[in-house]
């Protein structure tokens, strides 16, 4: 019974810890947003991430004090590693479009609602941001059509924004 009772106190440190740092990343992410004034469409989606991060965090250090033998556990970890080796060698993107997303959402002009113009050497994109989400930028043009671009390209045209008048 007092293994459990370690346990139980580690899994309550676990979970409080997981609850002050999101409460206080989530505060200072939306410290940064009202200050530099961004959307808060945009500022959802880095909570959102920061959350997932966070909380799969918590969950591998929860699993770690309930018993999951070393061994077990580095042949999952070792598992999923070669899963996601394989998943992000076949879609390298993934992790940049992520990347380029918080990029965006720090750095970038652009937000939803803004009129743009991507130039692209075959295809030149016009119309309006709708969405900004974690892998893809959403236009819809003026004739209604939804044109979506991979954040990492994204940040790789050159974007001119329409002055509303």
């Amino acid at each position: 019974m007092e293994n459990y009772e370690v346990q139980l106190i580690e899994t309550a440190v676990v979970i409080l810890a997981y609850l002050t740092i999101r409460y206080l990343s989530l505060k200072a992410i939306e410290n940064v947003a009202i200050r530099i004034d961004y959307q808060k469409s945009r500022t959802k989606i880095i909570i959102k991430l920061v959350t997932v991060i966070l909380f799969l965090i918590c969950v591998s250090l929860l699993i770690f004090i309930w018993g999951v033998k070393q061994s077990e556990l580095v042949l999952f970890i070792s598992s999923m590693l070669t899963v996601l080796g394989i998943a992000f060698f076949a879609q390298w993107s993934l992790m940049s479009n992520i990347t380029s997303t918080l990029i965006i959402f720090f750095s970038h002009t652009v937000k939803i609602g803004d009129s743009i113009t991507v130039y692209d050497k075959d295809y030149p994109i016009e119309g309006t941001i709708s969405d900004i989400g974690i892998f893809f930028v959403v236009i819809k043009t003026d004739e209604g059509e939804k044109i979506t671009i991979a954040s990492n390209v994204f940040i790789q045209k050159m974007v001119k924004q329409h002055h509303k008048r």
